[in-house]
């Protein structure tokens, strides 16, 4: 993209903003279509495609695919004990636990069987965070795989999933930082796993969420964390990222989407009639942005939508700010003394893989994974790989005897690259 047409596609996308000021109900919702549209222009072709598959394929016939794929798997169906945590502003945080089922000595069932051999597990809680725009359904696959295996905990970051609005936002008009996700992670610890080793396992934002809690409470972490696993995340440094865009249109998006996010966010109600109605633009924005490989299951290409769909505009544009100001290089020293998986998809364009590098560089003893052929959302396009990854840092901490391997969960991919 040349720069004057960067310059056109921002004046486009700003035109979104101006609506707010104009305030006209029409307006927006033509505004929000057109930023859309040309934030498709941005990623890479999106909407040229879209633009095709709406000449070829009449909308209800999108529409009864989009029904058949939201019924073609049971992604996100897995429910476990719910409990409700609250923060320290009062937002409640909704969380699930699946508890490991007792051992039965030498009727072992199959699956702990092949996950870990005929020992049980140690007592540990393995605590899932997932990342912006997602929910803690996000790790279905690995929670299938380690179900009644070994106790884990999966909840939902403040506004995201089933946990509540965040209440320091709509009351106080305060903004989100990565810090208050870190003491939300902390009361959660507190309400689910009181007492007990822990591992933590976080994706992208729950990454750094992990980082936070560390930075504020290194005695929890050198108390009670006996292994941690940072997938497709970041220490610091994401306002370098160039989200796989030419140097202009990278430019034009640092510049222009904060305040565009922003109008947007002042106007939810009428961004997401305007959101809906470009909803298989945004499909392939998120595929471009999710996977990098060509032959994912459709319907968990569409199960990542709805994730990424179901968080309101007004929460994307709230949490987006705290990534600039994100750094917690330091607090990675909390886990110099314990096992660490750092685990990346290479084509990953949200927190590219150099970001795992440079989190391995600080963590020499750490085991580095990359996947060539993997996007963002790596647990959901290799879920094997992160399980059998999962499984062995479990194997490292002592929870679970050596040799474990997973398999049958998902396609195996034999690219991932230990370093």
């Amino acid at each position: 993209m040349s720069e004057s047409s960067a310059e056109a596609v921002a004046d486009i996308v700003a035109s979104a903003a101006a609506a707010s000021a104009a305030g006209a109900a029409g307006s927006w919702r033509r505004a929000t279509g057109i930023a859309g549209a040309a934030i498709g222009v941005l990623a890479a072709g999106a909407a040229a495609g879209v633009a095709i598959e709406r000449m070829t394929v009449g909308r209800a016939v999108r529409r009864k695919a989009r029904l058949a794929l939201d019924a073609a798997g049971p992604y996100g169906t897995l429910r476990g004990t719910p409990g409700k945590a609250y923060a320290d502003d009062g937002t409640e945080l909704y969380y699930e636990v699946d508890e490991a089922e007792p051992d039965h000595g030498p009727d072992v069932s199959p699956r702990r069987r092949r996950l870990f051999g005929r020992k049980a597990p140690a007592p540990v809680t393995v605590v899932f965070c997932h990342g912006y725009c997602l929910s803690q359904d996000s790790w279905h696959f690995q929670r299938a795989a380690l179900r009644g295996v070994v106790r884990t905990v999966h909840w939902d970051q403040r506004s995201h999933g089933r946990s509540g609005r965040g209440a320091a936002q709509v009351r106080d008009r305060e903004p989100v930082t990565i810090d208050q996700l870190g003491r939300d992670l902390r009361a959660v610890l507190d309400a689910a796993v009181p007492d007990g080793p822990v591992v933590l396992v976080g994706h992208s934002m729950g990454g750094m969420t992990v980082m936070a809690l560390a930075a504020q409470y290194p005695e929890l972490i050198r108390d009670r964390v006996v292994a941690t696993a940072l997938v497709g995340t970041s220490s610091g440094r994401l306002g370098e990222v160039n989200f796989g865009l030419p140097v202009a249109g990278v430019n034009v998006v640092r510049r222009i989407l904060p305040g565009v996010l922003k109008a947007l966010g002042q106007q939810a109600e009428l961004v997401e009639k305007g959101r809906r109605a470009t909803a298989e633009l945004f499909a392939g924005i998120i595929k471009r942005y999710s996977f990098a490989g060509r032959d994912v299951d459709p319907a968990v290409e569409r199960f990542a939508e709805r994730m990424i769909e179901s968080t309101p505009i007004d929460v994307v544009a709230e949490f987006y700010p705290a990534f600039t100001d994100h750094d917690k290089t330091d607090a990675l020293a909390c886990f110099r003394d314990m096992p660490v998986l750092v685990l990346a998809g290479v084509q990953d364009l949200v927190t590219p893989s150099e970001h795992s590098e440079a989190i391995a560089d600080l963590l020499p003893d750490a085991e580095l994974v990359l996947v060539p052929d993997a996007g963002h959302l790596v647990m959901l396009e290799h879920p094997e790989v992160v399980t059998d990854r999962l499984a062995d840092l479990l194997t490292r901490a002592g929870a679970v005897p050596a040799g474990a391997t997973v398999s049958g969960y998902g396609s195996t991919s034999s690219t991932a690259q230990p370093r």
